[in-house]
C-alpha cells in the first residue's frame, strides 16, 4: 500500500484515497455499495438529476451513508442547466461541493469549455467548492484556477469510452500549469490506466464507468484501487532514466578472476 501519511489534500481537507468513484451503470443498489467498499474510495460523484428524494420513500442516497457526497452536474448542455442543478443539490443539503459539468454534445460527452468557464466563475462566487471537468488543454485549466476552482479535472478520453491516457504530454503540461490538484475525469478503462494516470503526478482520478461496466464490478473496484496505489508510489519512488541500450543489474567492478 502507499504510504498512510502521504494524503491527498483537497478544499482545505485530507484524503487517504486518492480514488474517487460514481454511482451510476450498476446493476443494482447492493452492487454498488460493493464496488465502492472494494474501491477504498472516500468521496462519491452522484448525478443530481438521479436523486429522487421524496419523505417517507428510498433514495439513492440512503445507500451512500457514510460517504462524501460530490453531486454533479451531468447531463447539463447550458450555463443555466448546470446552475440549477448546482443549486438544487445545495438545497437538498448534499454539499457545497460540486463536479461541475457542461457537455458540448451527446454523442461525444465532450465539455464546453467556455460554458463551463462560465458556470464556474458564477459558482465560485456563490461559495461553491468547483471541481469542473474539462478538456485536455493546459491554458483553460489555468483559467479555471484563475477563477477560484479547487481543482481541474481534465479527461484522459472521452466519458465511458476506456480508450485510456490518450494525450498524456498535455496532462503533464496541465501539472506543470496549474498548482491546485488535478484529477483525470474520463477514459479510464482498466487498473493499468489508473496506475499510469498516477505515475505522472496527478494527484487523482475519477471513474464510474471504468467500474459499474466490467464484467465483475467489485473485482474490478479493487483492482482500481491497488492501481492507483502503486501507480502514486512509483511516482514517489521515482521511476529510471529511458536509455537506449541496456546495462548490468550487477556492479562489473570486483569480479572474481
Amino acid at each position: 500500500m502507499s504510504d498512510p501519511l502521504d494524503t491527498f489534500l483537497l478544499a482545505g481537507r485530507s484524503w487517504r484515497s486518492r480514488l474517487i468513484v460514481g454511482t451510476g451503470k450498476y446493476a443494482s443498489d447492493a452492487e454498488m455499495v460493493a464496488a465502492i467498499q472494494a474501491s477504498g474510495a472516500e468521496i462519491v460523484t452522484v448525478a443530481l438529476r438521479r436523486v429522487e428524494v421524496r419523505p417517507g420513500q428510498p433514495s439513492l442516497l440512503d445507500s451512500l451513508r457514510g460517504f462524501a457526497l460530490l453531486p454533479n452536474t451531468a447531463g447539463c448542455y447550458t450555463v443555466e442547466d448546470a446552475l440549477r442543478t448546482a443549486r438544487l443539490g445545495r438545497e437538498l443539503g448534499l454539499s457545497d461541493f460540486v463536479k461541475l459539468e457542461v457537455i458540448a454534445d451527446p454523442k461525444t460527452l465532450l465539455p464546453e469549455a467556455e460554458a463551463t468557464l462560465a458556470a464556474a466563475k458564477i459558482l465560485v462566487k456563490e461559495g461553491f467548492v468547483v471541481l469542473p471537468y474539462t478538456n485536455d488543454d493546459p491554458i483553460m485549466a489555468r483559467k479555471l484556477e484563475d477563477a477560484g476552482c479547487a481543482a481541474v479535472m481534465p479527461l484522459a478520453a472521452p466519458i465511458g469510452s476506456g480508450l485510456g491516457i490518450r494525450n498524456p504530454y498535455n496532462l503533464r503540461m496541465i501539472l506543470e500549469t496549474v498548482k491546485v490538484p488535478v484529477i483525470v475525469d474520463a477514459g479510464v478503462g482498466t487498473a493499468s490506466d489508473a496506475a499510469v494516470v498516477m505515475e505522472l503526478g496527478c494527484h487523482g482520478v475519477l471513474m464510474n464507468t471504468a467500474i459499474a461496466g466490467a464484467k465483475h464490478p467489485v473485482q474490478m473496484a479493487q483492482a482500481m484501487r491497488l492501481g492507483v496505489e502503486a501507480g502514486r508510489l512509483a511516482f514517489l519512488a521515482g521511476r529510471i532514466p529511458r536509455k537506449l541500450y541496456g546495462s548490468a543489474s550487477s556492479p562489473e567492478s570486483g569480479l572474481i578472476g
